[in-house]
């Protein structure tokens, strides 16, 4: 049942599950848990809908490059599922075989830890099961680029999706307008003991649970750890270390423009590296979208086609094709734009600040930053996607110079991929949690989403997060059975 903590708090004394946010990871495992007979409290800060106050509370600052980060996000029931765009790819096998480059090891698992879960997460977000992700066209030829293969969500509305299994589910209690301002951890048991409750007004409530999972987004996953008096006092999480480092996101690189050759279908291309790209260039994934704009006809801009043509021909050696650009009658012109890896980085970070929010949580800084890595992997997909297109007859790719030069700062934007900040690794020493999510140094706290990426990839998070999180709902409800035969 769905209740409002503004105007109730009929909590149990206790529940098996405390799961913090209301988004897909968090209603995937809550209706999961509770399915399987566990009492489940599903706690989402938001209301509803959409309120400039429940917003207000994603405020942060930003150093670096700008992200956005207030905006990208949305703090009520479904999360950030209610402006989602639909667009499905998983992982594939070398995402998790391939360490990126530095000192931070890649997955600690396999590809074949969460390949199972395929289907159930295509079934989530309404995908026809046995459905193919589907190209728009065919690589190029070099070998380079494949083609770029995903599937669209309706797209999936979480919260109005499953609004009837949220208030009909038995064992699941759904709370809204229920802030958590603080997490209680016991260093002799290494146990969660229990999370601080709020409501608007700050009337506060203690609530205890035998396990503890956090599934706010990869920005607040972070806050609540480092937000923790607790957690930083018996050393689980510090100021300066993994929980909250490594934010990635993806990169939207304002790669350059093109121009079709006469005679080629004006329809969208879409590109994604191939692994060989990956291992020939060492630089990381990207999906390149080339995008007609408008027509260009022989009349009008024919002036400034002309001499854009002609200026692109003496930048690529191709000065024979001048003759080419005096008889050229432009089909279109299009930008190219991209999804491209970025790598995970100690110095792109979440970190707490002294100013408090109107529940008294401390306020986050981001500071989004790239590595030489990531430039280099920016600089191979643009001078070969521009390559092969020119050796394929497609036309003419003309790059900014930012991409070829590392020099020169990026013109970017962010795509509302946040990742990373609760990596998953083999030891503490590398990430926040371990192989099933749990956080090192605790016997009883958990993270979900996209938070626990190790690497993230060209692929859009929603798809793989769902997989992670039917695999530890599945983890849960076999670690719980087994602690109840042991009981009996």
């Amino acid at each position: 049942m769905i209740k409002d903590y503004q105007q109730q708090k009929s909590l149990r004394d206790s529940y098996d599950f405390c799961i913090i946010g209301a988004g897909p990871a968090g209603i995937t495992l809550g209706l999961r848990l509770a399915a399987a007979g566990w009492n489940v409290l599903l706690a989402e800060g938001g209301g509803r809908e959409y309120s400039p106050r429940s917003q207000g509370l994603y405020a942060c600052t930003s150093t670096g490059l700008e992200l956005y980060a207030e905006e990208t996000r949305l703090r009520y029931l479904g999360g950030t599922s209610n402006h989602w765009a639909g667009r499905c790819r998983p992982f594939t096998p070398s995402d998790f075989a391939i360490a990126p480059p530095g000192d931070l090891p890649g997955w600690p698992i396999p590809y074949s830890e969460i390949e199972a879960y395929l289907p159930a997460a295509m079934d989530i977000v309404d995908l026809q099961p046995g459905s193919n992700f589907r190209a728009l066209n065919t690589g190029l030829n070099g070998g380079d680029f494949e083609a770029d293969c995903f599937l669209l969500s309706p797209p999936t509305r979480f919260a109005q999706k499953y609004a009837t299994a949220l208030e009909q589910t038995k064992g699941l209690d759904v709370f809204i307008n229920c802030n958590c301002v603080d997490l209680e951890f016991d260093k002799v048991s290494g146990h969660l003991a229990a999370v601080t409750l709020s409501d608007y007004k700050r009337n506060r409530q203690r609530l205890v649970a035998r396990h503890f999972i956090l599934a706010t987004g990869a920005i607040e996953n972070a806050r609540q750890l480092l937000n923790s008096e607790s957690l930083r006092a018996a050393g689980v999480v510090s100021k300066d270390g993994l929980v909250g480092g490594c934010f990635m996101e993806h990169l939207n690189i304002d790669l350059g423009t093109f121009i079709l050759k006469s005679g080629q279908p004006p329809e969208p291309r879409q590109y994604y590296t191939s692994d060989a790209f990956v291992a020939e260039y060492k630089a990381g994934k990207g999906n390149v979208t080339a995008v007609l704009l408008a027509d260009v006809q022989t009349y009008g801009r024919t002036a400034e086609v002309k001499h854009f043509l002609e200026n692109l021909a003496c930048d690529m050696g191709i000065a024979s094709k001048v003759a080419f650009v005096a008889k050229f009658s432009c089909p279109g012109d299009g930008v190219i734009g991209t999804m491209i890896e970025q790598f995970p980085n100690l110095h792109s970070r979440i970190s707490l600040l002294d100013e408090k929010d109107e529940l008294g949580v401390a306020k986050v800084n981001v500071n989004w930053a790239l590595s030489a890595d990531d430039r280099h992997t920016i600089k191979c997909i643009g001078s070969e996607l521009a390559k092969q297109f020119a050796d394929m007859g497609l036309g003419y790719v003309k790059l900014n110079d930012f991409v070829y030069d590392t020099s020169i700062p990026l013109k970017m934007a962010p795509h509302a991929h946040h990742m990373g900040t609760t990596r998953m690794a083999a030891s503490p020493q590398f990430g926040v949690v371990d192989a099933n999510c749990k956080v090192f140094g605790t016997e009883n706290l958990y993270v979900a989403g996209s938070s626990i990426f190790a690497k993230g990839g060209a692929s859009n998070p929603t798809m793989p997060l769902l997989q992670f999180a039917v695999r530890l709902a599945d983890h849960l409800n076999a670690k719980m059975g087994a602690a109840s035969g042991a009981v009996a």
